[in-house]
């Protein structure tokens, strides 16, 4: 009987527990759940509930191989936009209840507004899958994608037959491109590596890989120092010139409310980043030393007018005409010169 009266006791003490574990959890996910969509500001303390902080001997967060005790939104652990991190709480009695969150961490302050008015417009091929997009003088230099069809090449905004060409293997999608003094670079979407060429000619020089780190190749654009590269993540990407597989280092992208992945072609201009989004008409001004999103402009009524479908002739070119900017797509037959107000 004593044998059978114990083990009913360990039974409930263990059904107890685990009711308790349960309890713990659920109120930490009630709790993440309704700060994701408000998110927080760098330094910002995470305000647990009393269930969880009064049965907690200790709480760590883990964050890729970063680990942190203090529960304030501190940028030398979390970035900007969205962090996927693993709560550790080690209660009184030793033992650890684990639990996976997204943490959310917006700038603080909002982002302007920006319009603007077309001025003019020109002759674009609506063969050209538009990935790179760049302006010197009076010519434009392009990277076009698409397996079999990727290539390299610049022609005089206003007109749409190349002055030179260079084209990719088949397994080859090109992506976006920059230039480099007397040389152009351009990245590819999954082969994770970039190419190289003579900026006149367009002939090719030579390839480069990736740093680990990319995941893909997106966009590209450059700052008078550092190649800037995106992946198609939140994330922005210095490279050095000379040897482009060697990260400088790296920001993350989110404006006052919203965190934006998806980065694709990219425009450096009068010290700030531009970044479209993937499939969104909005051009992104972004702040390179944190990546705070300053101002955003909305590009829905010109996409319109090009995009019959969302999936493909979207918003996807960014080049500077002075203080004016261009913007084209993927497939479109126009580029748009516009006056920011």
């Amino acid at each position: 009987m004593k044998i059978k009266a114990l083990l009913t006791i360990f039974a409930f003490s263990m059904l107890v527990s685990c009711n308790k574990d349960k309890e713990i959890l659920n109120t930490l996910n009630d709790y993440n759940t309704s700060m994701e969509a408000k998110g927080y500001h760098f330094g910002d303390a995470l305000t647990l509930p009393k269930e969880v902080t009064e049965n907690a001997e200790s709480i760590a967060i883990s964050f890729g191989d970063k680990e942190t005790s203090t529960l304030i939104v501190d940028p030398k652990f979390f970035t900007l936009g969205d962090n996927a991190v693993t709560f550790s709480i080690k209660k009184k009695n030793g033992e650890i209840l684990t639990q996976d969150a997204t943490i959310n961490v917006f700038a603080k302050n909002p982002e302007a507004k920006l319009t603007y008015t077309i001025v003019k417009e020109y002759p674009h091929d609506p063969k050209n899958f538009v990935q790179g997009f760049q302006l010197e003088g009076n010519t434009i230099y392009e990277s076009d994608g698409q397996h079999g069809e990727s290539r390299i090449l610049k022609y005089t905004l206003g007109g749409t037959t190349p002055i030179a060409s260079t084209s990719q293997p088949e397994d080859i999608f090109s992506e976006g491109c920059t230039i480099v003094g007397d040389k152009i670079y351009q990245l590819t979407w999954q082969n994770k590596k970039g190419f190289i060429y003579e900026k006149n000619s367009l002939k090719l020089l030579g390839e480069f890989p990736y740093p680990n780190v990319m995941g893909e190749g997106w966009g590209l654009t450059y700052d008078g120092k550092n190649l800037i590269a995106s992946d198609g993540t939140k994330n922005i990407y210095f490279l050095e010139v000379s040897d482009p597989s060697k990260m400088v280092r790296y920001i993350s992208v989110a404006g006052n409310t919203e965190a934006y992945d998806q980065l694709n072609e990219l425009e450096y201009h009068n010290g700030f980043i531009y970044a479209n989004v993937w499939q969104k008409p909005i051009i992104l001004k972004i702040n390179p030393k944190n990546g705070e999103v300053v101002g955003k402009f909305d590009f829905t009524e010109i996409a319109k007018l090009n995009t019959k479908d969302p999936t493909n002739d979207v918003l996807n070119g960014i080049a500077f005409k002075g203080d004016h900017m261009l913007v084209t797509g993927k497939l479109w037959p126009k580029i748009y010169e516009v006056a920011i107000d």
